[in-house]
């Protein structure tokens, strides 16, 4: 049974940085990856990030690059994302997603939320100005 738990979210003050943690259980496989989702109240859920669980491939959001940055420790079932220059319009709940199965869409890594197959609770980031 596959599940995901999200934390490390917190209240920071903009251009601080923050560090999320997702522990998924059950077995991978070698076509997983691991995506980073948020959403804000009003909006729409929106790719963030997505890491490739075997082999380490990495994707971003425009909105984030240069700023975020997704890794994981295959060892302890355990993705990160690694948030710095935080700004106002980054809060939001952040949710981690996983995907088992073979990706054959558009791009390196599917970036909709109907193409997770798993999703965790959330976690929330405030970010004061």
């Amino acid at each position: 049974q596959v599940q995901l738990v999200e934390s490390g979210g917190g209240l920071v003050q903009a251009g601080a940085s923050l560090r999320l943690s997702c522990v998924t259980s059950g077995r991978t496989s070698v076509s997983s990856a691991m995506g980073w989702f948020r959403q804000a109240p009003g909006k729409e859920r929106e790719f963030v990030a997505a890491i490739s669980w075997r082999f380490v491939n990495t994707g971003y959001a425009d909105s984030v690059k240069g700023r975020f940055t997704i890794s994981r420790d295959y060892g302890k079932n355990t993705v990160y994302l690694q948030m710095n220059s935080l700004k106002p319009e980054d809060q939001a709940v952040y949710y981690c997603a996983r995907r088992d199965t073979y990706y054959s869409g558009r791009g390196l890594f599917p970036t909709g939320v109907n193409e997770y197959d798993y999703w965790g609770q959330g976690t929330q980031v405030t970010v004061s100005s």
